[in-house]
C-alpha cells in the first residue's frame, strides 16, 4: 500500500515538474528573444540556472537542515552524470533528426565545463590538504569559505564570458507582444512550481529507498540525482524536438557548470565550513570527467549527435549504476571508500 502512495506521489511530482518546466521554457526563450540573448547563452544561462533550482535547494537543505553536505555533493554529481549522459541521449533520440551542435558549443561550453570539473576536484584537494580532518582511513578536509569562492568565481568569469557574447548578437528580435515583466514574473511562477514538483519527487524516491531497504548513497546518486535532473531533461528534449539542438545540449553543459561551481559552494557559503570526504568525491569526479569526455568527442564528431551516440551515451550510464549498485550491496570493492561509512555520500 505503501507503493502505491508514493508511486502516485511520483507521478503527480512528475506531470508537476512537466508543467513547471513547460512555463520556464516558454518564459526564458521570451526573455531571451526581448534581450536579444543568443540561443547558446539562453540555453547555457537562463535556462540552465532556472532548471537548477532543485539542485540548489538540494545542497542548501542537506547541509543546514540535516547537516550532510556529503549527501548533497552525491546527489549534485549524479544529477551531472544524469545531465551529461541521460538527457543528450534522450534529447537525441526523441526526434528524427541528428542533434546538432556547433563551435561555441564544442570549443567554449564543453571545455569550460571540463575546467569546471578540474576546479572543483582541485577545491576539494585544497581542503584535504590544508585543512585535513582525521577520521580513519578515509581523506577528509575542511571546505572553508574561502576554498568556496574559488569555484564561484570561476562561474563569475563565465557569465563574463557568456555576456561577451550578447554585445555580438547583430541579428534582430521580433519583440513584439511580449511584455517583461510578465515573462519575468512567469519565470518566478515556474521555479516553485517546479521546486515544489521535485520535492514531491524526491520525497518519493527516499521512501522508495527505505521500503526496499536501498543504501543511502546509492539512492542518494541516482534516484534522489535523477529527480532533480527532470527539469533539465523535459527542457532539453522540447528544444530538441523543436529543431533548436545547440540550445538543447547548452542547457545541459550550464545546468552542470551552474551546479558544480555554484550549487555545491553554496551550503559551504551559508554553513560557514563542512567537511569534504575526498575519498568519496575524487572517484566520483573522475567518472564525471570521463562522462564529460565522452560526450564532447561524440560532439565533435561531425557536429553532430547521432542516435548510435545517443545509445553509447546510455550504455555509459546503464554500466555506472550497475557498478556503483555493486558497490553499495558489497558485490564488488574496486574503490575502498565506496559507500562510504556514513552511508551519506
Amino acid at each position: 500500500m505503501d507503493t502505491l502512495i508514493w508511486a502516485l506521489v511520483a507521478l503527480v511530482g512528475t506531470a508537476v515538474i512537466w508543467k513547471g518546466s513547460g512555463l520556464l521554457e516558454t518564459a526564458s526563450a521570451r526573455l531571451a528573444a526581448y534581450y536579444a540573448l543568443p540561443d547558446i547563452v539562453q540555453g547555457a544561462v537562463v535556462v540552465a540556472i532556472g532548471s537548477s533550482f532543485p539542485e540548489l535547494s538540494t545542497t542548501v537543505i542537506s547541509t543546514l537542515v540535516h547537516g550532510e553536505f556529503e549527501l548533497g555533493v552525491a546527489a549534485i554529481v549524479g544529477s551531472a552524470l544524469f545531465n551529461i549522459l541521460i538527457i543528450p541521449a534522450a534529447a537525441g533520440l526523441s526526434t528524427r533528426k541528428q542533434l546538432r551542435a556547433n563551435r561555441d558549443l564544442v570549443y567554449k561550453e564543453a571545455q569550460f565545463y571540463m575546467i569546471a570539473v578540474a576546479v572543483l576536484t582541485l577545491t576539494f584537494a585544497f581542503a584535504a590538504i590544508y585543512h585535513p580532518v582525521e577520521d580513519g582511513d578515509a581523506i577528509r578536509g575542511e571546505m572553508t569559505r574561502w576554498l568556496a569562492l574559488m569555484p564561484v568565481g570561476l562561474y563569475l568569469l563565465y557569465i563574463f564570458v557568456q555576456y561577451q557574447d550578447t554585445l555580438d548578437q547583430s541579428q534582430p528580435s521580433d519583440i513584439e507582444g511580449i511584455a517583461p515583466g510578465r515573462e519575468w514574473l512567469r519565470l518566478g511562477v515556474s521555479l516553485i512550481v517546479i521546486v515544489a514538483g521535485v520535492e514531491a519527487l524526491v520525497r518519493a524516491a527516499i521512501q522508495f529507498g527505505e521500503i526496499f531497504d536501498t543504501p543511502s548513497f546509492l539512492w542518494g546518486i541516482t534516484v534522489v540525482a535523477a529527480g532533480t535532473s527532470i527539469p533539465d531533461a523535459f527542457v532539453s528534449v522540447r528544444a530538441a524536438r523543436d529543431g533548436r539542438g545547440i540550445t538543447s545540449i547548452a542547457n545541459v553543459l550550464g545546468s552542470n557548470t551552474f551546479d558544480l561551481l555554484v550549487c555545491i559552494p553554496a551550503g559551504v557559503l551559508i554553513a560557514g565550513a563542512t567537511v569534504v570526504n575526498f575519498s568519496v568525491a575524487a572517484p566520483m569526479l573522475a567518472i564525471l570527467t570521463a562522462a564529460t569526455i565522452l560526450l564532447f568527442l561524440m560532439m565533435r564528431t561531425h557536429m553532430v549527435l547521432s542516435r548510435a551516440e545517443s545509445v553509447g551515451l546510455l550504455v555509459f550510464y546503464a554500466a555506472f549504476v550497475v557498478w556503483i549498485s555493486a558497490e553499495c550491496f558489497g558485490l564488488i570493492d574496486w574503490v575502498p571508500s565506496l559507500p562510504p561509512a556514513t552511508g551519506a555520500a
